[in-house]
């Protein structure tokens, strides 16, 4: 993958109560851009089946990503959550069952989704500057060639703003830490305005004022009804989401985070022990990971004894 967004544009959603990478550089578009109906679930697997190639990598499927919440994808490594994010952008074919975004076929509802990758998949050397980085995310409206209007300038404006980047919009990539290039392409991913936005892996690896403006900018994306779903290795972090999906190949748990990160949900996804340490947290120490140089994972289960 040679940049991280691309812009899969309608109307707002309702809200509910309750490793291949591929493309190309440019977000990609869709001939049909027609505004869906509401619905509860921005998300909706019944059944599917996801694999590359011969090698499976998500079994019967059923699932309802929450419109208007924050959901986190959770399970270990090669669990299937970049590839559940790869098929609700239409990369990824179902092999059977059906997967329905906002009410449509992914594909026909691709320019309704943004989709950031995380930065240490992007060419850093990619000769761009950060502000046109960031106007890349209004092509899917303007196309390539397309002359910015001055509402899309205001747009490309106001991003860079919430991900407090100004500063660099003159820098090119190879010149930004981590943390800075994330900022970056998250704000690209706000920058094409759509309804449903994926992050992958946001904020692992960052520096605490990276990630702590990109969580806000989540928290300010929900408050503004729109849908998040976002990968994650930290279960602290998935405890502060609307809503879960803890994978394993399958569908583990869905749920609140009370519901799903307990336990036993937990042993039957990382195949590990359970540890109980001081202060309720929960250690999954699985020999696999160990052979692999992963980390422990931790949680917090307050609610048991």
């Amino acid at each position: 993958m040679s940049f991280v967004c691309r812009r899969f544009v309608g109307k707002t959603g309702g809200v509910t109560e309750n490793n291949q990478r591929t493309g190309s550089v440019f977000p990609v578009s869709s001939p049909d851009a027609a505004a869906a109906p509401p619905v509860a679930c921005a998300v909706e697997g019944i059944g599917i089946h996801l694999a590359y190639g011969r090698h499976p990598v998500l079994a019967d499927c059923e699932f309802c990503l929450p419109a208007g919440a924050v959901t986190s994808l959770v399970g270990p490594n090669g669990a299937g959550k970049s590839s559940l994010l790869n098929a609700i952008v239409g990369l990824l074919p179902v092999q059977s069952g059906s997967l329905s975004v906002l009410g449509q076929d992914p594909v026909k509802a691709r320019r309704r989704v943004a989709y950031v990758l995380q930065s240490a998949k992007v060419n850093e050397q990619l000769p761009v500057t950060v502000r046109e980085v960031v106007t890349m995310g209004r092509f899917a409206d303007r196309g390539m060639l397309g002359r910015l209007r001055p509402s899309d300038r205001a747009i490309v404006d106001e991003a860079i703003d919430r991900l407090e980047i100004g500063p660099l919009v003159s820098r090119h990539l190879g010149e930004l830490s981590g943390g800075q290039r994330q900022r970056v392409f998250v704000a690209q991913g706000l920058a094409q305005k759509a309804e449903l936005l994926l992050l992958d892996e946001p904020v692992t690896g960052l520096d605490l004022v990276s990630r702590q403006r990109i969580l806000d900018v989540v928290a300010e994306e929900r408050a503004a009804g729109r849908t998040v779903v976002m990968t994650t290795h930290d279960l602290s972090e998935a405890a502060d989401t609307d809503h879960v999906l803890l994978l394993a190949g399958r569908v583990v748990a869905a749920g609140t985070p009370a519901e799903v990160l307990t336990t036993e949900h937990l042993a039957s996804a990382y195949g590990g022990r359970l540890l109980r340490l001081e202060g309720g947290a929960v250690l999954i120490d699985d020999p696999h990971h160990h052979a692999h140089g992963h980390d422990h994972t931790v949680c917090h289960d307050d609610d048991e004894s």
